[in-house]
C-alpha cells in the first residue's frame, strides 16, 4: 500500500528514523548501482557523494525531512556535454529543488487559495514551514492552462484602481472558467485575442463601445450579446435622474382637519421656523457663485482654482439649474429623530421643554437614538422659547421612489405600492415614467426583444429627458441589445468571476503584480 502511494520508497533504502521535536528526520540512500544521465546513457561510474536535504509533506502534525546521500557518476559517453551528474530518484527528487514534487505541489495550491501570509498560517498549522515569498514564488512557477476550444465567450472589466486602471477578464460560458486577463480595456487586446479564436460564436459583453469594436474587428462572425444586468443598472440610473427632476412634486400636500386648523389658531404667534442647516447654506452660496463666474465667461477649470473647489464639484454646480437640485441630497437625508418630530414638536408645544423626559418618552415609542440628537433637534426652538412648527409628511427620497419604480408591482409592499400609486395620480410624468420602465422589464424577461424598436420610438418620444437619452443610446448598440432581450444567454458567470477577482485581488492587499493575480484567477478554483 505504502508502495502504491509512495513509489520512490522502492529506490529508497531506508538507514535510520529520528524522531525530533518539531520534525521526522529520514536517512536513506539510493538501493541502484548505476544511473542514468540525460542524455540516456548509464554509468556505474561514481565520482564523489553529498548530502541532500528533502523536506516532504507532514505526517502526524510534523515536518518530514528527507536526508539522502547522493552520489555524482562520470557519464562515458564522450558526446554529452555533462561531465559528471547527480542521480535523480523518479518521483522524490528534481533538479536544485529542496521540496519533494508532492510537497511542492501542495505548497503550490495553498499558495493558490490563501497567497502568502495567510498561506504562511495555514502551512504552520499543518506541520509545514515556508515563507510566503516562497510560497507566491512556487505559484507565479505554475503554467498557464491552455484555453481550448470556445464557442461562446464571456467579457468583463475590473478595476485595479477604481476610476484609474482597469483590466480585462474573459471566461468560457460554457465552463465559466477564466481563460485570460490582461491590463488595459481597449478593443484592440480583445480583437488580438478573438483572432487566435476563430471558433468563437457568441461574445457576451457589457455596453462598452471598445469591446464591441473589439469583438466586432476580432470576430466578425460572431454574435454579440449585451448584458442584461447593465442594461438594468443604466436604465435605473435614467430613472433616479428623472425622480431627481420631479424631487419638488414628491412631498405629500399636507391635509389639515378642523380641529388642526383650531389648534394653530389658538397657538402662539411665535413660532420658530427650522434653521438652515450649515451645509445648505454653504451649496447655495457656492452654486450662485459658480453661476455668476460661468455668466461671465469663465470655464469650469477656472473657476475650481478660484473657488477652491473640485472640478467635479464645479461641474455639478454649473449643470445644477437651481440651488434646490444641488442641496435635495443633504435636504432628503434621513435622521433617526425624523419618525418621532411629530410627537416632539406637539409636546413642545404644550410646554414640556425638558429635552431627557422627551427622550424618554419617544424611547417608549420605539426610538432607537440617543438622547444627544434630541437635544440638537430641539435647540433651534430654545431662542425666544418660541412653538415649533407643526412637522407635516416628510417627501421619500429620490432613490426610495426609484426603488418603488425598478420594483416588480408584485414584489412591493402594501405601504410602498400605495405610496407609489399617490406619486403617479399626483403626477402624469412619473406615472408615465413607470409605464415605460414596466413595458421594459417585461421585454426583457419575457425575451421580447423585437419589441425594442417601439420602446426606444415610444420613449424618444415623451418628454422624461434622462429616459430618452437612454433609449437613445441603446441605437448606438442596437443588435447587441436585441440579442440581449432575445437569447437566453446571460453574463452572470462573468460577473461572478469578477466578484471572485475582487476578493482575490484584496487578499493580496494591492501588492502583488499582475502576473500573479493571473496565477490566481486562471488556476485556482
Amino acid at each position: 500500500m505504502l508502495l502504491e502511494l509512495f513509489p520512490y520508497l522502492s529506490a529508497l533504502l531506508i538507514e535510520e528514523v529520528e524522531r525530533q521535536p518539531d520534525k521526522i528526520m529520514l536517512r536513506a540512500r539510493v538501493r541502484a548501482m548505476t544511473a542514468v544521465c540525460r542524455c540516456g546513457e548509464s554509468s556505474a561510474r561514481v565520482h564523489g557523494r553529498y548530502v541532500r536535504r528533502l523536506r516532504d509533506v507532514a505526517a502526524g502534525g510534523l515536518g518530514v525531512v528527507i536526508e539522502l546521500s547522493i552520489r555524482r557518476f562520470r557519464c562515458e559517453n564522450a558526446a554529452c556535454p555533462a561531465v559528471t551528474f547527480a542521480e535523480q530518484i523518479t518521483g522524490l527528487t528534481t533538479p536544485h529543488s529542496r521540496y519533494t514534487p508532492l510537497l511542492r505541489g501542495v505548497l503550490a495550491q495553498v499558495g493558490l487559495a490563501l497567497a502568502g501570509r495567510a498561506g504562511v498560517r495555514l502551512a504552520t498549522l499543518i506541520g509545514i514551514t515556508v515563507g510566503k515569498d516562497t510560497l507566491l514564488r512556487l505559484v507565479r512557477a505554475l503554467p498557464e492552462p491552455h484555453a481550448g476550444d470556445v464557442e461562446v465567450l464571456g467579457v468583463a472589466d475590473f478595476a485595479f484602481r477604481k476610476g484609474r486602471q482597469y483590466g480585462t477578464l474573459l471566461i468560457d460560458m460554457a465552463t465559466h472558467r477564466p481563460l485570460h486577463l490582461y491590463d488595459g480595456r481597449d478593443g484592440e487586446d480583445l480583437a488580438a485575442w478573438l483572432r487566435g479564436h476563430p471558433e468563437v460564436k457568441v461574445i457576451c459583453r457589457d455596453r462598452s463601445s471598445g469591446y464591441g469594436e473589439g469583438a466586432r474587428i476580432g470576430a466578425p462572425q460572431a454574435e454579440q450579446v449585451a448584458d442584461r444586468y447593465h442594461l438594468w443598472a443604466n436604465l435605473g440610473q435614467a430613472v433616479e435622474k428623472s425622480v431627481n427632476a420631479h424631487r419638488s412634486r414628491l412631498a405629500q400636500p399636507p391635509s389639515e382637519p378642523a380641529d388642526t386648523r383650531d389648534a394653530r389658531e389658538e397657538q402662539p404667534e411665535v413660532v420658530q421656523p427650522p434653521v438652515e442647516l450649515r451645509i445648505v447654506t454653504r451649496l447655495r452660496e457656492q452654486h450662485a457663485a459658480a453661476h455668476e463666474l460661468w455668466e461671465q465667461g469663465m470655464s469650469k477649470a477656472a473657476i475650481g482654482r478660484k473657488l477652491g473647489l473640485h472640478q467635479a464639484t464645479v461641474r455639478k454646480l454649473v449643470d445644477a439649474h437651481s440651488a434646490d437640485d444641488v442641496v435635495a441630497k443633504s435636504l432628503q437625508r434621513a435622521h433617526t429623530v425624523d419618525p418621532y418630530v411629530g410627537h416632539l414638536h406637539r409636546r413642545w408645544n404644550e410646554g414640556v421643554r425638558n429635552a431627557a423626559q422627551l427622550y424618554r418618552e419617544i424611547q417608549d415609542l420605539g426610538y432607537p437614538g440617543g438622547e444627544l440628537a434630541v437635544q440638537r433637534h430641539l435647540r433651534r426652538y430654545r431662542t425666544g422659547r418660541g412653538h415649533a412648527p407643526a412637522a407635516g409628511p416628510k417627501p421619500p427620497s429620490v432613490r426610495k421612489v426609484t426603488s418603488w419604480i425598478m420594483t416588480h408591482p408584485e414584489h412591493l409592499r402594501d405601504e410602498d405600492a400605495s405610496n407609489l400609486h399617490r406619486l403617479r395620480e399626483r403626477d402624469p410624468e412619473l406615472d408615465r415614467l413607470t409605464l415605460h420602465v414596466r413595458k421594459f422589464a417585461v421585454m426583457m424577461t419575457g425575451r421580447h426583444g423585437d419589441r425594442l424598436e417601439s420602446w426606444i420610438a415610444g420613449t424618444e418620444q415623451d418628454t422624461l429627458a434622462p429616459l430618452a437619452s437612454f433609449a437613445r443610446n441603446l441605437r448606438r448598440d442596437l443588435d447587441a441589445v436585441r440579442n440581449g432581450l432575445s437569447l437566453h444567454y446571460s453574463s452572470g458567470a462573468v460577473e461572478g468571476n469578477v466578484n471572485r477577482l475582487k476578493m482575490l485581488k484584496r487578499q493580496m492587499y494591492g501588492r502583488a503584480g499582475l502576473d500573479l493575480l493571473r496565477k490566481r484567477v486562471l488556476l485556482a478554483r
